[in-house]
């Protein structure tokens, strides 16, 4: 079996090196990906194993910044062992190498709901081919350096003359460690907000149905795939699909509804949090207000600008609870938030602000 493995140059000067435990059932996978790893001088496999018991084992003496975990393991399976490995080493990042957990399936969804980071699949252990280092590694890289912000500004003042409209609706923009941080903050809900809810979270298209069930079982409100033409209700969550932005018409009295939209963002972004929330911005006005949870790149500053200027206001995850401080990070560097929280208690804060504005 032969492959290519990608030679990285070194910048240990602004990175450190990053330890990684891989766990899959594997001898061959377990080799391969050690060599990849070691390749590129950003990376030290600290432990290999085969058994997720065997890695909670070493993770309760050892700390590692990143885990590169199967699914389908002899014992405890990969899915089960992770809310203990996330408990034990709730630093690291965890990104699921699997075969069985493809992209669009029930169990990725499941998987990134529990607090992984990424999903990627694993080729079977004789056809690793010159594209799936490469591929292993850029993916790595932009988990650990695609959320660099500015530096952050302090929280934007709403002035009182600005602050008179209650909240009519509220817009919630994630990517990497989303879903996760969705459940934490649907958790925080203690009554519902009686406003409706769109929800933009970068996935596939294929990932819809599975995000939307899971979801579903993670809060009492209605959740939904948004609908072109359907009319908003109080308290449903109308998720974006994988490929259509979410955005809003405003009919005869005052009635709004969904318009999607299939084009994407100028950064490249289907969906995409901009145009939701510039949407929100211009039919709400001074009611709209946006919540940013992690993700990578700039997706929501841009239309967290327009909801802000329009009167609103803005919320984001603060950074220590972020997989990916990039979404988050970059609203929080313009200084566009008026609260930096963890995700659950968000949407006490947002119920508070929505009732009494000033």
């Amino acid at each position: 079996m032969t492959f290519h493995v990608p030679i990285m140059a070194s910048n240990r000067d602004e990175d450190r090196v990053l330890s990684t435990l891989i766990v899959d059932d594997s001898v061959v996978v377990r080799t391969v990906i050690e060599r990849i790893l070691n390749a590129d001088q950003r990376f030290s496999v600290s432990h290999k194993t085969n058994s997720a018991e065997h890695a909670l084992a070493y993770l309760s003496e050892h700390e590692v910044d990143l885990i590169l975990l199967d699914i389908e393991l002899a014992g405890q399976s990969g899915l089960m062992a992770l809310p203990a490995i996330l408990r034990i080493n709730p630093r690291a990042k965890v990104v699921i190498l699997s075969g069985n957990c493809e992209e669009g399936s029930a169990a990725a969804v499941e998987a990134l709901a529990l607090g992984a980071s990424d999903i990627l699949a694993k080729p079977g252990s004789g056809s690793f081919g010159e594209h799936f280092p490469q591929a292993l590694i850029d993916r790595l890289s932009r988990l650990f350096n695609g959320g660099a912000a500015p530096v952050m500004r302090p929280p934007l003042r709403v002035e009182p003359e600005q602050a008179a409209l209650p909240l009519a609706c509220l817009g919630i923009g994630a990517s990497t460690g989303g879903i996760h941080a969705l459940g934490q903050l649907f958790a925080g809900l203690a009554a519902p907000l009686g406003v409706p809810i769109l929800l933009t979270q970068h996935l596939p298209a294929s990932f819809t149905h599975y995000f939307v069930q899971q979801l579903g079982r993670m809060t009492a409100l209605r959740v939904k795939v948004a609908e072109q033409g359907e009319m908003l209700a109080p308290d449903i969550v109308y998720v974006a699909p994988g490929d259509a932005n979410l955005q809003l018409r405003q009919g005869l009295h005052g009635r709004v509804s969904v318009m999607l939209n299939a084009d994407r963002t100028p950064a490249g972004n289907l969906p995409g949090v901009d145009p939701m929330f510039a949407s929100m911005a211009h039919v709400y006005g001074g009611g709209a207000a946006g919540v940013v949870l992690t993700g990578m790149g700039r997706d929501g500053t841009v239309g967290a600008r327009d909801i802000v200027a329009a009167g609103g206001w803005i919320v984001v995850q603060d950074q220590p609870s972020s997989v990916v401080w990039g979404m988050p990070g970059s609203i929080a560097g313009e200084g566009l938030h008026c609260a930096l929280l963890e995700p659950h208690a968000i949407m006490d804060f947002v119920a508070r602000r929505g009732k009494n504005r000033n």
